[in-house]
This record gives structure tokens, sequence and C-alpha cells, in this order.
């Protein structure tokens, strides 16, 4: 299944499939690749992705349960980045507080054009 996912990012987003199986999907370089590859393939004016380990397994010794890399990229090359570690507070506490920073880096990087 995680295969068929990195197939799909790769294809969906043009991210290099080379790039997840180097050093893994959790880390700073394919959040970047992902909302970069969003950005460029669309209409949006912003477009952020991230990457992370929810829980409550998939953890490793350098990428512990609710670590998450976050990337917001608007035209011009514009890009913020942000690393979180929630620690292992749950799966539906590590997602809720994920979507409420990747929004909050959408908003900025909203504030930032006007």
């Amino acid at each position: 299944r995680t295969q068929d996912l990195t197939s799909d990012l790769a294809q969906q987003l043009g991210v290099p499939e080379d790039l997840f199986y180097r050093a893994g999907a959790v880390r700073e370089e394919v959040a970047r690749a992902m909302a970069e590859g969003a950005l460029g393939r669309s209409d949006a004016d912003v477009a952020v992705s991230c990457t992370g380990i929810a829980g409550p397994g998939g953890a490793t010794e350098t990428k512990p349960v609710g670590l998450v890399h976050f990337a917001a990229a608007r035209g011009g090359g514009r890009i913020s980045l942000l690393k979180r570690e929630y620690g292992d507070i749950g799966r539906d506490r590590v997602r809720l507080a994920a979507v409420e920073d990747a929004l909050d880096l959408m908003v900025k990087q909203i504030d930032a054009i006007t």
C-alpha cells in the first residue's frame, strides 16, 4: 500500500519517487516537493502539504510518533517550512494539530500575497 501511495504522489504531484526511498517519506524535502508539485500542477496561488507519523505505529528511532513536516508554497517561489514534534499524544490529536498548523501556514502565505 505504501508503494502505491508513493507512486500516486509521484505521478499526481511530480514528486520524484527516489526522493521517498532515499530517506523515507517523512522529511522536509518530501513536504517541500509535494507543496511545489501541487502548486505547479494546479491553478492555485498557494499550496500546503504535510507528511508525518500520527501513530500509533510506524515510528523509528529518528522519526518518532508525532513528527510532522509541513511546507507551504506560493507563486514566485516563496516556501515556508515547519517541523513539529507533537509527541505520542494519540493519532487523532496529532492529526488535528497538524491540520491546524497546515491551515496557519496557508493563511500566512495568503496574507503575504495581499
